[in-house]
C-alpha cells in the first residue's frame, strides 16, 4: 500500500502504535479491527458514539465471530483512548470473562514419532527447536545463525511476545541437528530460510508441515508447532523443574500464566498420593464377593 492510499486517521493510528512500539503484526491486527468496526458502521470509525460501539460489541458477541470478542474491545480501547483521544467511550468498554481451556499436550512418544514424521531435515529442525527450547512458531522463523550460541548451549530469542528479548536452552541433540541442517543447506542470515533465502520461513509454512507431520505420525490429537511449547512446558514441570524457570523460559510476564501447565502434568499428578492411601490401613477391610 502506498502513503496516498492511507487515510490521515489510519496513519495517525499507525504512528502511535509506532511510538508504543507494538509488533507489526500487532498492527496490522490492530488495523483490520478497526477496519471491520468502520465497515459494521458504514462511515468513518472516528464518527463513532458510545451506543455504536456498544451495537458492535453485541454484534461480536451475538455472531459468533472468529476474532475475539476481547481482542476487539482491546483494539478498540487503543483506539478510541491513544489515537482519538475520546476517553468516555473508553470506560464503557469492557472485557468478558472467557472460560481458559486446558491447553493440548503430547506425550513425549508423540512428540518423539512427530519428529521423526517431519517432511525434511529443515522441518525437523524447526520443530525441535519448538519442542526443545519451548519457541513460539514467530520465534523458531525468526532465530538467526548467529543466535546459536554452541560455547555457552543457550538460544537468543531476539523480541519475542511484547517485544522481550531472553535466552532458552540449547540441549546437545539439538546443537547436533542444527548443526547437521547447517551443513546441509549452509544458511548464512535467517536460520530457516523461507522459499526466497533472503527472507525467513514463515509461520504457515511451519504451521503446515507440523500438521503433515502430525498426521504421517498418525497423532488424532489437535496440533500445531505451539502444541509443542505447551508439551515443552508441561514435560519440564513433570521432570520436577521449578514453574519459575519454566516461566523465564517461556518468556511469561506472568507466573500463573505458567502455572496453568501443572494442570496438565498428567505424570505430576499421578504421582501425587490420594490421601485415601494414608488412611487405607485404618479402614476396615471389606471381603469380595464369593
Amino acid at each position: 500500500m502506498t502513503d496516498k492510499a492511507i487515510s490521515p486517521l489510519r496513519r495517525r493510528m499507525i504512528e502511535d502504535m509506532t511510538i508504543r512500539r507494538l509488533a507489526p503484526k500487532t498492527q496490522h491486527d490492530y488495523v483490520q479491527r478497526v477496519k471491520n468496526f468502520a465497515a459494521f458502521l458504514g462511515r468513518s470509525p472516528d464518527t463513532a458514539s458510545f451506543e455504536d460501539v456498544r451495537r458492535y460489541q453485541l454484534h461480536l458477541a451475538s455472531s459468533g465471530m472468529s476474532v475475539p470478542l476481547n481482542q476487539a474491545v482491546s483494539t478498540l480501547r487503543f483506539f478510541f483512548r491513544v489515537t482519538l483521544k475520546r476517553y468516555e467511550i473508553v470506560e464503557h468498554t469492557h472485557f468478558i470473562h472467557e472460560p481458559r481451556k486446558l491447553p493440548v499436550v503430547l506425550s513425549p512418544e508423540e512428540v518423539a514419532r512427530l519428529l521423526d514424521a517431519a517432511p525434511g531435515l529443515k522441518y525437523k529442525a524447526a520443530l525441535s527447536v519448538a519442542y526443545g527450547a519451548g519457541l513460539r512458531a514467530a520465534e523458531v522463523v525468526s532465530l538467526k545463525v548467529s543466535d546459536i550460541d554452541s560455547e555457552r548451549m543457550i538460544i537468543r530469542v531476539e523480541q519475542g511476545k511484547g517485544g522481550k528479548d531472553r535466552y532458552v536452552m540449547l540441549s546437545p541433540h539439538l546443537l547436533d541437528l542444527l548443526r547437521i541442517w547447517w551443513k546441509t543447506a549452509r544458511p548464512r542470515g535467517w536460520l530457516f530460510p523461507g522459499r526466497a533465502p533472503a527472507q525467513p520461513m514463515t509461520t504457515r509454512q511451519l504451521n503446515r508441515a507440523c500438521h503433515a507431520a502430525a498426521q504421517m505420525a498418525e497423532i488424532t490429537k489437535r496440533v500445531s508447532p505451539h502444541t509443542l511449547r505447551h508439551s515443552f512446558a508441561t514435560h519440564l514441570l513433570e521432570q520436577k523443574v521449578d514453574v519459575r524457570i519454566v516461566q523465564v523460559l517461556l518468556g511469561h510476564a506472568k507466573l500463573d500464566t505458567t502455572a496453568l501447565y501443572t494442570q496438565v502434568a498428567t505424570k505430576t499428578i499421578g504421582e501425587v498420593m490420594s490421601p485415601l492411601e494414608h488412611i487405607a490401613l485404618k479402614l476396615k477391610k471389606i471381603q469380595p464377593p464369593t
